[in-house]
């Protein structure tokens, strides 16, 4: 199939599964049709599909990111031993494992075409993703707590797996117990990685984009924590905005 066909082919299954899309056709214009898409894909509950669509949406999806351009870490160089930093999307980074900062549903996110890295991460990753985290759920039977780490394959993405963590959210003022959450994610999902022999941990800036956790004292902690625990582990610190990019600059001299 094309890359057209791929994505109509893809489109369509989605809307056959849910009667209330009866009604809804499949637009003309390919900017339309990749919008359609993701919001499907974002709505859509975990639950299994076809292999023929899980092929179709691998393919799929593995070319949306080659055309995006992949960045391996191999070409990146440190800030300082054993510490990158990096600003680009993060769907992009070929690495150990990149870190998706989740919900306590874990699931992803449910809006469709959010701006947030979780949508992101699960849009890019595919719809096995949300299947797996489902699973994680399931079988500890509670959702995710604050500070913790789950790990899973990355799927399509060109990293090997995903790190989970839910940082907290702030309301007001950032207290003592905040600051420890956050730690906690950073310190969480670096023990996880070591051991399961991930080598390299790309982190987002974990609690302060819909979280509202202040940028500077997140990033600052981001720091500490990784000198403090990362080991033998290497870590980009990934960040998307300008304003992230001096924070760190400015940490990591």
């Amino acid at each position: 199939m094309t890359e057209r066909e791929q994505r109509e082919f893809l489109i369509q299954r989605l809307l056959d599964e849910n009667p209330r899309y009866r009604d809804v056709h499949i637009p003309a214009a390919e900017a339309e049709q990749r919008a359609l898409l993701r919001a499907l894909m974002n709505v859509r509950p975990p639950r299994p599909i076809g292999e023929d669509f899980l092929a179709a949406q691998n393919a799929y999806l593995r070319a949306e990111t080659a055309r995006k351009g992949v960045t391996d870490m191999a070409a990146l160089t440190p800030v300082e031993p054993g510490i990158y930093l990096w600003q680009g999307d993060i769907t992009t980074l070929k690495c150990g494992a990149i870190v998706n900062a989740a919900n306590s549903g874990l699931t992803g996110c449910y809006v469709p075409c959010h701006g947030c890295i979780d949508n992101a991460i699960h849009t890019f990753a595919g719809v096995q993703l949300r299947l797996a985290c489902a699973e994680i759920v399931k079988q500890q039977g509670h959702e995710e707590p604050t500070g913790q780490a789950k790990l899973t394959p990355a799927f399509n993405l060109p990293c090997d797996y995903v790190l989970h963590t839910v940082g907290p959210v702030i309301n007001g003022r950032v207290t003592p117990k905040d600051r420890e959450l956050l730690a906690s994610c950073y310190r969480s999902c670096l023990e996880l990685a070591q051991r399961n022999g991930i080598g390299s941990v790309a982190f987002c800036c974990i609690s302060t984009g819909e979280f509202h956790f202040p940028n500077e004292e997140a990033a600052q902690i981001a720091v500490d924590t990784v000198r403090e625990h990362r080991g033998g582990t290497e870590v980009i610190f990934n960040v998307f905005k300008d304003a992230d990019y001096r924070i760190y600059r400015a940490l990591l001299g």
